[in-house]
């Protein structure tokens, strides 16, 4: 679950610098996708660190 938890972790770091991009640009769709990405994968990261404590626990 760490390494995947990272993975996600920059998911959502790539996602809210795509949304920044294209809220500069005004593309709509974009935009959309981009913060729909964000929300998922950051939300899943926050309540993975909260519930399991970063590194997680073994048992």
């Amino acid at each position: 679950m760490n390494l995947l938890m990272v993975i996600f972790g920059l998911i959502a770091i790539f996602a809210a610098v795509g949304t920044v991009q294209t809220f500069k640009q005004k593309q709509v769709l974009g935009f959309l996708f981009n913060f729909g990405t964000f929300v998922i994968f950051g939300a899943f990261t926050v309540a993975t660190i909260i519930t399991q404590g970063y590194p997680p626990s073994l048992h």
